[in-house]
């Protein structure tokens, strides 16, 4: 059981601190701790990443620093193309999907890393410096749009995608902060779990309540404690991080899809 909450409390800190990591993490931690398949594993960690989320999503909003509008359209959006992405899975061999998003991952954590924040000086998703908010337009709402269905669709395939997609995404496209950029990510990924969540409920699936409760507030505790340390981060310093873990995440993915491959 220590294990278990040692596993909580790590996936709710890097998500409170990155916007991104809970699922993908999630996953093989309650495998491994538990002895679990995919289907045993992925609506529970599902369920606590989505709450761990919904407690970031609060914060934000109360700092004001979550572009709300933006969310619920990206969400909107992404939400049918799990979908399409569920139904390419059947017809495309995950192996290969997973290198090839492993090799995504790579080239995204470079650009971040290499060129920081001066590649972003001209975004096409501009935002208000007088209200902080978006301004609205054909051209915000197709990009925020695109970012859905790249976020949508990769995330059916995979299972994977959330805030790997949505972070570096939203740090090519506007001009948020990386604060912002974060507590906006942890908003869709709130709306499109709570979806999810929604469906697996309607499903039958029956949730393990000891093993389900311990990981929750284990996740939510490490929330906590990311979204305190974040707002004495420098926004440069958070950045990396999210850089970082895209790296070890990818380098995770890429090794087990060759040990399958052999």
């Amino acid at each position: 059981m220590m294990l278990l909450i040692v596993e909580g409390i790590l996936i709710g800190l890097l998500l409170g601190l990155t916007g991104a990591g809970g699922g993908i993490l999630a996953v093989p931690a309650l495998m491994a701790s538990q002895g679990w398949t995919v289907a045993q594993a992925a609506p529970v960690g599902l369920l606590a990443v989505t709450l761990s989320a919904l407690l970031g999503t609060v914060q934000g909003l109360m700092k004001k620093i979550v572009r709300y509008r933006a969310a619920i359209w990206i969400a909107l959006i992404a939400s049918p193309m799990a979908y399409v992405g569920v139904s390419l899975s059947h017809q495309i061999s995950p192996v290969w999907l997973t290198l090839a998003f492993s090799s995504v991952m790579f080239i995204v954590a470079y650009r971040l890393f290499a060129h920081g924040s001066a590649e972003f000086s001209n975004p096409p998703c501009k935002v208000n410096p007088e209200t902080g908010k978006f301004i609205w337009n054909a051209k915000t709402a197709s990009v925020l749009g695109g970012i859905g269905l790249l976020a949508g669709l990769l995330t059916g395939m995979l299972g994977v995608g959330g805030g790997f997609v949505i972070v570096p995404a939203l740090r090519k496209v506007t001009n948020l902060s990386m604060h912002s950029i974060v507590a906006t990510s942890l908003m869709i990924i709130f709306l499109i779990g709570g979806i999810s969540i929604g469906m697996q409920l309607l499903e039958g699936f029956d949730y393990p309540v000891n093993v389900t409760v311990t990981f929750v507030l284990a996740c939510v505790s490490g929330m906590v404690i990311g979204r305190l340390a974040i707002s004495k981060i420098p926004a440069g310093i958070v950045q990396k991080i999210f850089t970082f873990t895209v790296v070890g995440v990818a380098i995770y993915m890429m090794i087990k899809a060759v040990l399958q491959l052999v």
